[in-house]
């Protein structure tokens, strides 16, 4: 049986286009859905602070046992809007460190809710939207799903904890591939690798991690919590300093000259001629 729960959203994020994000239960699972199918689901900070509010609201309800985060439509995400990046870089560095604190709070929520949050990833998980994959604590893949640390392809390093939780999967080497070369991934390799759980046929992610997160809703809840507790804790660096460290040289890279001429080519009209890239990012 499905029950509806109100959408949690910022004023900017209700309008019948643009980045929102929905929210709904089925059963005992929360299911929060990010919506902005035009834009390969691309972000803003009101999503940001709408999923993070989401997931403290129910950490202390037992009545949400398990959570699965997926994309609308054919992809999981593509990150953030290179515009609003574009348009950010004539406003204050402040602001921006705003906006990161912001997406990083949704990173450090997802951690720390006693329910396991399960990514359902269809189509491309880009840049933000791959780190936001991984800061989740399973991962359910379709076999065409593509995964790209592609930050580097407009001079810009990761946010979301992206850099931190490819340093905790991967040898350094496989890490510093992905976060350098900037080119998508198949599901099968990071399967191989171990960092996605399963690869299911396309368009099976959002049911199987549905089906799984059921499953894992029959748990005891209390042991599932500190199960996480104990994973997350026993790594040797903090999530926040990571993040802190993300967020100074982010923002830095973002006010940077490079920057600046990558995104400028990336949104020229020559650039929308092509064929869609794999390069949206926060």
């Amino acid at each position: 049986m499905t029950t509806a729960v109100p959408t949690i959203t910022s004023a900017s994020a209700t309008a019948t286009s643009g980045p929102r994000l929905k929210t709904h239960r089925e059963g005992p699972v929360l299911v929060l859905t990010l919506s902005n199918p035009a834009a390969r689901n691309a972000d803003n900070p009101s999503v940001y602070r709408a999923a993070a509010k989401a997931l403290r609201a129910t950490s202390g309800f037992r009545t949400v046992r398990a959570i699965v985060l997926c994309g609308e439509g054919e992809h999981f995400s593509g990150g953030g809007d290179l515009r609003r990046l574009a348009r950010q870089r004539k406003l204050p560095e402040a602001e921006q460190h705003g906006h990161l604190e912001a997406l990083h709070e949704w990173i450090m929520a997802i951690q720390e809710a006693p329910q396991p949050v399960i990514a359902a990833v269809e189509g491309a998980a880009v840049a933000g939207g791959f780190s936001l994959c991984l800061a989740c604590d399973l991962i359910v893949a379709a076999e065409d799903a593509r995964f790209a640390m592609s930050y580097v392809n407009l001079g810009l390093t990761p946010d979301a904890g992206g850099s931190d939780s490819l340093v905790r999967s991967l040898p350094p080497q496989a890490a510093l591939e992905m976060l350098l070369d900037g080119k998508p991934c198949s599901a099968k390799r990071l399967h191989d690798w171990g960092v996605v759980n399963k690869v299911v046929p396309r368009g099976n992610a959002c049911a199987t991690a549905l089906e799984w997160a059921h499953q894992l809703s029959r748990g005891p809840f209390e042991v599932q919590a500190r199960i996480k507790q104990l994973v997350y804790s026993a790594r040797g660096r903090s999530r926040r300093e990571q993040l802190d460290a993300e967020r100074e040289s982010s923002v830095a890279s973002l006010y940077s000259d490079e920057s600046g001429e990558r995104i400028k080519e990336f949104l020229s009209p020559r650039k929308k001629q092509q064929p869609p890239a794999e390069s949206t990012v926060r």
